[in-house]
């Protein structure tokens, strides 16, 4: 039997981030007006004559959401924005922001829900601002939302479908400028994928990142067919773990990984735990690390989204063998991204932190 671990700090669709995941598997300043001189200014467009209304189902996420298609696209809209790197407090709402421009090869989506990763927090923070796109930046990977207008070259998506998706191709490399955490954002047609039926959107806004790194990082039991999936969490997680499908729960506060007897065929490391992880894997054994330093034989990782992923994947949604967390505390409004920001922050969300609804 092949195995595999995996450590993360935040959830994934299918078992959390809060804690180590073991797996057995067979494998200067600008303002904030010139997101008006960037190209994401658009004209007032007509978007069709009929109203869609879009029912959330789920208790976290009860009210229905109306999309008047029968109205025009504004050309300004409501926005979190940062100027600046730095803490929370950089964060501003805006109700002046340029709707995006909307190229050949990209759909508009009205923004119904949307989620946070830790890479969110690490970019507003700086961290890799030598290959970030140009401040001032409206925040947010992962959407869900209606496509209001579509590109020229546009052939899968229609006004009226209800999707999802990771907005910026790379991560790390020039992410959007104008990502999720808006009334309207702008993506390509290759990184959308029609939203699973079985969920409402502010379920579906927290999957795409964490869905796209655990399918090119990390394979996944339910879809793959690992032989075994172990992980860890606190001591009141534990059921939880077992519930999104693990075989093994550990609870990492009485039990250090690095003292494991059992050995990995790969470890995913999304906490900063690779000198541990390497200690428990087998000769030839990989670790694959999200985030801080990377000791030999682990490999730094970065997702790139794809729509395709997001379409592969979308049956074992449908079926319920990958399921989304959304974190309890949540999900919180677009008034309060700010709280939002400061609950990820702490490292101890149960689920996917998500904002929701977006009006």
């Amino acid at each position: 039997m092949n195995t595999a671990l995996a450590t993360t700090t935040a959830t994934t669709p299918v078992l959390r981030r809060e804690t180590p995941l073991l797996r057995h598997c067979s494998l200067a300043k600008p303002s904030v007006s010139r997101l008006n001189r960037v190209g994401f200014k658009s004209g007032v467009q007509t978007i069709g004559k009929s109203l869609l209304k879009i029912s959330a189902s789920s208790q976290s996420a009860s009210a229905a959401v109306n999309v008047a298609t029968n109205a025009s696209i504004p050309s300004e809209m409501k926005a979190w924005v940062y100027s600046e790197y730095g803490g929370v407090d950089v964060l501003k709402l805006e109700s002046n922001i340029a709707v995006p421009e909307v190229n050949d090869d990209q759909v508009l989506i009205k923004v119904v829900a949307a989620a946070l990763n830790p890479v969110d927090a690490k970019r507003r923070q700086g961290k890799f601002k030598a290959t970030d796109s140009p401040l001032p930046t409206v925040p947010g990977y992962d959407v869900a939302g209606v496509v209001v207008k579509v590109g020229s070259a546009v052939k899968d998506f229609k006004e009226g479908d209800e999707v999802y998706a990771n907005v910026s191709e790379k991560a790390l490399e020039g992410p959007k400028q104008s990502g999720s955490l808006a009334e309207y954002t702008a993506v390509e047609e290759k990184l959308l994928a029609l939203k699973p039926k079985n969920i409402d959107f502010a379920q579906a806004a927290g999957l795409p990142l964490a869905i796209e790194t655990a399918d090119e990082g990390l394979l996944a039991k339910h879809v793959y067919g690992a032989s075994k999936v172990a992980a860890t969490a606190s001591t009141g997680k534990l059921e939880l773990v077992r519930s999104l499908g693990a075989d093994l729960a550990i609870d990492y506060t009485k039990e250090n990984i690095e003292d494991l007897t059992e050995k990995f065929d790969v470890v995913f490391d999304a906490i900063g735990m690779c000198d541990k992880a390497v200690k428990v894997i087998k000769e030839g054994g990989k670790v694959v690390a999200l985030t801080g330093a990377v000791t030999p034989p682990g490999f730094r990782f970065v997702v790139t989204s794809n729509g395709e992923v997001l379409k592969k994947l979308n049956p074992y949604i449908e079926s319920g063998k990958v399921k989304p967390v959304v974190d309890p505390k949540g999900p919180f409004p677009f008034s309060r991204v700010a709280d939002a920001f400061s609950y990820l922050e702490t490292n101890h969300a149960t689920g996917k932190v998500v904002v929701y609804p977006i009006p």
